[in-house]
């Protein structure tokens, strides 16, 4: 039998699918060892770690140096806002869900979820829990805001704002599911250093407002990993594209008020977050 005749694309090496090109290569930091639960435990460390520097040099820079640094974290934020809600755009999340549902989702999510939350004054609420910490914590340290409004509302900003940049995004769900399920903290390992720094700039300009977030983060990311551990993989692809969009957009949020152009009620938006993977799952049900 002759053997068959070569084509061009037998000659050379083989081309990769476009999807796997585009894709590109996935990197991990194979981070395995340990226990459940060590991803949430470190990032909880960077995070004290970095506001407890930034709270140690911040009182040493002048008044417009740190407007700078706040202009700055608004930035960034904005920026991690885009690069979240581009999970819009999932193909996943499109697939399961029809081609223009995922904005309409999104934006579903956000309306339900803020009405829910105005009514239920979760921005008023959140305030008055920050405030008493504020003023607990000034009873015991003085140096830190005192109890006047500037420093409560310092401290209240710096509270709500790092706790939403560190525990609402991909990297938050992903990581914490991902070590719940025993699969490693290369993703929590990432975001703690990423945390860390961010931390630090924070606290230079809220001060222990942003070391309280910790408390925060282990509260999340903990019942996240232990829904990991008892459930399983919990949430489809979809519904974590729905919850990444929607977080996203919450980033933004916190951004516009970093950067003073607009007060945006965020904590009413909270339940949002909730709402974004259940609407995910009605549209998917009534397909």
């Amino acid at each position: 039998m002759s053997p068959s005749p070569l084509t061009i694309g037998d000659v050379g090496p083989r081309r990769k699918p476009l999807a796997q090109i585009r894709q590109g290569p996935r990197y991990s930091f194979g981070v395995t060892g340990g226990f459940i639960g060590l991803g949430t435990v470190i990032n909880v460390a960077t995070v004290v770690t970095g506001a407890l520097l930034g709270m140690a040099i911040g009182h040493r820079f002048p008044e417009r140096t740190r407007a700078v640094v706040t202009d700055c974290l608004g930035l960034v934020t904005i920026l991690m806002a885009g690069l979240s809600v581009v999970s819009v755009t999932d193909a996943a999340f499109g697939g399961a869900v029809g081609r223009g549902a995922p904005v309409l989702i999104v934006l579903g999510s956000l309306l339900i979820g803020s009405i829910t939350g105005s009514l239920l004054r979760i921005e008023e609420r959140l305030e008055a829990l920050a405030g008493r910490i504020q003023s607990w914590v000034s009873r015991r340290l003085p140096s830190e805001g005192g109890a006047d409004h500037a420093g409560r509302e310092r401290f209240i900003e710096g509270w709500l704002s790092a706790t939403l940049l560190f525990c609402v995004g991909p990297l938050t769900i992903l990581g914490s599911l991902s070590d719940g399920l025993g699969r490693g903290i290369d993703q929590l390992a990432l975001k703690a250093v990423l945390d860390g720094f961010a931390a630090m700039a924070f606290a230079s300009t809220f001060g222990i407002g942003v070391l309280l977030s910790a408390v925060s983060i282990a509260v999340i990311q903990g019942s996240i990993t232990l829904v990991g551990v008892l459930l399983g993989s919990v949430m489809p692809e979809p519904h974590i594209a729905a919850l990444t969009a929607t977080g996203g957009l919450l980033l933004a949020g916190i951004g516009l008020r970093l950067l003073r152009i607009k007060d945006v009620p965020v904590g009413d938006m909270l339940p949002a977050l909730v709402v974004a993977p259940l609407l995910t799952h009605l549209v998917i049900a009534l397909r």
